[in-house]
């Protein structure tokens, strides 16, 4: 966890502690930043009650909500350990959501839902006792422009030390926009010079942040066109390229892995060709199953016709449902392969 957040989350686990102090339980906080690395959580934990430890890998979360659910799940399902979600505030339906998908969770608020026979805890519906802090991203460089550098960085590894032109190039940015993304990266624990070269290092933990960021800072800015559809078998063969597309999302990963029917469509480009709509009997609609998103990187993927990979597992975990976490954890080690 880089400085920024360190001056921020402890005192999230420290207010949730506090907040779940029911009779016969006893918190103590065994590691924070276990190992420095982004798959061993935010904390370790141990709960003690009547006579029993009980050990959790905490995953902090400051403005939990459905956008940002998917990615906290899938952080939550790399620990191989007993996870335990801790946020600022878990709404009531997030609350339902959340023991309706097994994650137990505590807040700053007081609601818990703690599940390890004898020990049953399920306390939803506690208001914050005071007014929530905005979720912070780390500066400049989890803002919506800075976030289009990261993800070029995150998509080709070397590029950090390439001339600042360049990587403004390749993110479709301004060349300061690249400056003071750059300035922040050390400070933040991502970037270091070594033989007078850059070198992105920890970048597990900075593609956790990204995918976190991604689906709030970035991605609504983004959104060219929402359409409906009553059917999306068409998606499953289409040439998106026809229209200037490149295929996203849960399309996308079904090509990728061959075992997920899309129940959403995504696309990128640069704008909306009437083709398509004709073509596929879209009809606008601000909840519809089809989105067209624009392209906001300048260099090609590892699929033709496709959204770079990272991308397509970002998408996955903004959506959230079970089926597209699972696939977005099947693809994570061949995104994190990209990083040695």
């Amino acid at each position: 966890m880089d400085k920024h957040r360190r001056q921020h989350e402890p005192d999230l686990l420290q207010a949730a502690l506090t907040a779940v102090q029911l009779p016969g339980l006893q918190w103590e906080v065994v590691e924070r930043e276990p190992g420095g690395q982004a798959t061993r959580g935010d904390a370790v934990l141990c709960l003690r009650f009547d006579g029993r430890e009980l050990r959790y890998v905490a995953e902090l979360k400051r403005g939990l909500r459905r956008a940002t659910l998917g990615a906290a799940l899938h952080q939550l399902a790399n620990h191989g350990e007993q996870g335990l979600l801790v946020a600022d505030y878990v709404t009531p339906p997030m609350a339902d959501e959340l023991r309706r998908r097994g994650v137990q969770f505590i807040d700053a608020a007081g609601n818990a839902w703690l599940t390890q026979p004898p020990l049953h805890v399920w306390v939803k519906g506690e208001r914050p006792r005071e007014a929530l802090a905005p979720p912070t991203q780390g500066g400049r460089a989890f803002q919506a422009t800075g976030l289009q550098v990261l993800f070029a960085l995150l998509c080709r590894p070397a590029a950090v030390d390439l001339p600042y032109r360049e990587i403004a190039a390749l993110a479709g940015v301004a060349h300061g926009t690249v400056g003071w993304v750059m300035a922040e990266l050390p400070q933040l624990g991502f970037v270091a010079t070594l033989r007078k070269r850059r070198r992105l290092i920890d970048a597990e933990r900075l593609l956790k942040r990204w995918v976190d960021a991604y689906p709030q800072r970035l991605r609504p800015k983004l959104l060219l066109g929402r359409y409906d559809t009553r059917k999306l078998d068409w998606v499953e063969a289409i040439d998106a390229t026809r229209y200037g597309l490149l295929l996203g999302g849960e399309p996308a990963a079904a090509r990728l892995t061959q075992h997920l029917r899309p129940g959403t469509a995504t696309f990128y480009g640069n704008k909306v060709e009437p083709n398509l709509l004709t073509d596929q009997r879209l009809q606008p609609d601000r909840n519809g199953n089809v989105e067209v998103l624009r392209r906001f990187w300048n260099f090609e993927g590892e699929t033709p016709g496709m959204v770079p990979h990272l991308l397509v597992y970002a998408d996955l975990l903004a959506i959230g449902d079970t089926r597209c976490v699972e696939i977005a954890g099947e693809m994570h080690a061949g995104i994190a392969a990209g990083f040695a």
